[in-house]
């Protein structure tokens, strides 16, 4: 799908942040492909994913605790499910805001980190480093012994 055009919506809605990016699974419920991206390693994650799977429509593929799941949802008036649903997004979007926040805490170190560094090698080398250097690479090698 083109996430730059028609498809953005629908891309937005299924998290897509990066292209190429795959998604699989239910259109309700799209999961992250996380595999290789050579022809082999898709055929083989296509023929042993991409077929029938437990959701709502294919119950008989579930086990017993998916379906007591989804009868569980279905029993939820459309409000109560709606609800549920807006709680576990909050988590996500917690999560991600969380996320973002504490990386930029590891960016600012980060940055203060390296100006820490570089005014440190600044006053090592104005405290005569180089002098020093050439000083000793001017000396005469050797051994005035015998």
């Amino acid at each position: 799908m083109d996430c730059t055009a028609e498809g953005k919506p629908l891309c937005d809605s299924a998290g897509v942040r990066g292209y190429p990016t795959i998604k699989w699974g239910d259109p309700a419920d799209l999961q992250d492909y996380q595999g290789g991206r050579t022809y082999d390693d898709l055929k083989k994650f296509a023929d042993e994913n991409l077929k029938p799977m437990c959701s709502p429509k294919n119950i008989d593929l579930c086990d017993d605790a998916k379906k007591a799941d989804i009868q569980k949802f279905q029993a939820m008036s459309d409000a109560d499910l709606a609800a549920a649903i807006a709680v576990e997004e909050k988590k996500l979007e917690d999560a991600e805001e969380e996320f973002k926040t504490e990386v930029q805490k590891l960016q600012d170190r980060y940055s203060a980190l390296s100006t820490e560094k570089d005014e440190k090698i600044e006053a090592v080398k104005s405290s005569g480093l180089g002098l020093m250097k050439s000083v000793q690479a001017s000396k005469p090698t050797g051994s005035d012994e015998l």
